[in-house]
């Protein structure tokens, strides 16, 4: 079995820190990795099962000893880093928006679209947060009914916005705690006992780059035909994403087979007795692998509708999860 040289791109960023766990534990084969960053962390050690590894700054020569890389390292460093690995001969999986909408470079959920790994030419781009947890539930109903229309109500964690937005919730809510009036600087308004409908910047047409991120994005991943109306809404929880979604079928959904599909899907958990209070949660999410769906129930008001609420945890199978599978999955495909 072939031993692969592995690197990670970068390695001390919160993402990063969760790459290395994960691949320490994955499928493949490791022979040796390579941790990278910016140059004012060179010589950093990133911890990599058990053991303490210098980080280096990522140079066409050193790349070039890596078989494949994985990249949380934001959009201008992928902009410059993943075609000088593609051209040293290590393949990039990147994490950061730069590629998701480059017609060359493949958008990839391994439950949902792992075919699309077959055309990459040594890029493959990771999907945003809110856009994997609702196509790895939608994908398996759109295989069985043919979904035309998704309207989705995200409710996102502040661990999107990185350590500085966790950080000011925590001040936040401890402030309003002692009675003292909270301070707003990684958003434009108190997050703390708050719901703030403004995910990145708004768009000429009313919505938010996020909102227009899982439109385009759902639609590179399963289908242009399919219409989705999204709004993203930042909440006061630290970790992990839900969603409320509700879809219009071709064919009529029948609630019970809807969960034996689900229940059958790869990545997905039915948590769906709300009789018993048993829902997916974002506390019970966090640290899991799994997207959770739950709450699924016909919609009266149109022909065909359905309902069901999302759960992940959006710094795993958001982000450092879903990337290492595409990783293990070109892997299994002999794609690296």
């Amino acid at each position: 079995m072939k031993e692969y040289t592995i690197g990670v791109i970068g390695a001390l960023g919160a993402v990063g820190g969760q790459m290395r766990n994960l691949l320490a534990d994955s499928s493949i084969d490791i022979g040796e990795v390579k941790m990278f960053e910016r140059a004012e962390l060179e010589g950093e050690t990133a911890e990599f099962a058990g053991e303490e590894i210098p980080c280096e700054v990522a140079t066409p020569d050193a790349l070039s000893e890596c078989d494949l890389a994985t990249m949380s390292a934001g959009s201008d460093a992928s902009k410059k880093l993943a075609p000088m690995a593609a051209d040293a001969g290590c393949v990039i999986v990147d994490n950061s928006s730069q590629w998701r909408l480059d017609s060359e470079v493949p958008l990839v959920v391994p439950e949902v679209n792992p075919e699309d790994l077959d055309w990459h030419e040594g890029i493959v781009a990771n999907p945003n947060c809110s856009t994997i947890q609702m196509v790895v539930a939608l994908k398996p109903l759109h295989d069985r009914y043919k979904t035309n229309r998704v309207v989705v109500s995200t409710y996102q964690a502040v661990s999107g916005s990185g350590v500085d937005a966790i950080e000011e919730l925590k001040k936040q809510t401890k402030d309003i705690g002692k009675g003292k009036e909270p301070t707003a600087e990684v958003y434009p308004h108190q997050i703390a006992f708050n719901a703030l409908p403004h995910i990145d910047v708004f768009r000429d047409n009313g919505y938010t780059k996020e909102e227009m991120k899982m439109v385009h994005e759902t639609h590179k991943i399963v289908g242009e035909e399919l219409e989705v109306s999204p709004t993203a809404v930042r909440i006061p929880v630290y970790r992990s994403h839900a969603e409320s979604v509700n879809v219009q079928t071709e064919l009529q959904p029948d609630v019970g087979e809807v969960r034996d599909i689900l229940a059958d899907s790869p990545g997905v958990v039915v948590e769906d007795d709300p009789e018993n209070n048993v829902y997916p949660l974002c506390t019970r999410a966090e640290g899991k692998d799994e997207v959770f769906v739950g709450r699924i129930r016909k919609d009266p008001t149109i022909e065909n509708g359905l309902n069901f609420w999302v759960v992940a945890d959006n710094l795993r199978k958001g982000a450092a999860l879903n990337t290492v599978q595409i990783a293990e999955t070109m892997v299994e495909r002999d794609l690296v």
